[in-house]
Order: C-alpha cells, then sequence, then structure tokens
C-alpha cells in the first residue's frame, strides 16, 4: 500500500531539486517522469516557462513503436533515444538533468543513459 509518507518525500525532494536546477533557452531542463505503466519526458525552458519539447511512450506519432516493447525499463530506454533526436533536430545538445525526486536508478537511469548515447550532454 502506498503511504503519503512516500508521496511526500517524493515531492519535497523535487522541490528541493527545483531550488537548484533550472533550465535556460540555450540549456533546457531535461525533466522526467515516470507512472506505473508510462515514461514521459519534457525539455523546460523556466525563464519563458514553456515546454520546448516533450516525448513519451504513448504520443501519437510513436505509440506504435511502444507496442511491442515490454516493461518499462524498454519504454524508458526508447523515450530517452527519441528525446535526444528530437533535441538534436531543434539544434539543443545541452541539457540540465531534472529526476524529479526520483531515485537515479531503474527507468530513470535508462531514459538518462541513453540521452547521453543518442548525444545530448548533461
Amino acid at each position: 500500500m502506498i503511504t503519503k509518507n512516500k508521496v511526500e518525500n517524493r515531492l519535497r525532494l523535487k522541490t528541493h531539486i527545483r531550488m537548484r536546477v533550472t533550465g535556460t533557452s540555450e540549456r533546457p531542463r531535461l525533466t522526467v517522469f515516470r507512472s506505473l505503466k508510462h515514461v514521459y519526458m519534457q525539455l523546460v525552458d523556466d525563464t519563458t516557462g514553456k515546454t520546448i519539447l516533450s516525448v513519451s511512450d504513448i504520443d501519437k506519432d510513436v505509440r506504435d513503436e511502444f507496442k511491442e516493447l515490454k516493461g518499462q525499463l524498454a519504454k524508458g530506454k526508447r523515450v530517452g533515444a527519441l528525446a535526444a533526436k528530437k533535441a538534436l533536430e531543434k539544434n539543443i545538445a545541452q541539457v540540465v538533468f531534472d529526476r524529479n525526486g526520483y531515485l537515479y536508478h531503474g527507468v530513470v537511469k535508462a531514459l538518462a543513459d541513453c540521452a547521453r548515447e543518442g548525444g545530448l550532454k548533461f
């Protein structure tokens, strides 16, 4: 059973991370959100408050690629690779990584590693 303390602890970590991690238009913030079934990623410019790019496993244009994948780790790897590809198309090579209060292992680590392999620097 998930208790309030677990959710509150992640939100507390998230706010402390956001105090130090900010994104600019030259170096946006790559933020990760994972639910029990899906993985989401956004590139955010905090100076203007706009989302530059978003990638998830439920996007309409890539939904068919994710149907044959099993497990959230495989989805995280594919989302990281797609994020790097789309960011490089928009001439974004450097980002600031925001793990959004999650521990840096599993899906979050897989997404970050594949984004690095795809060409993003952080």
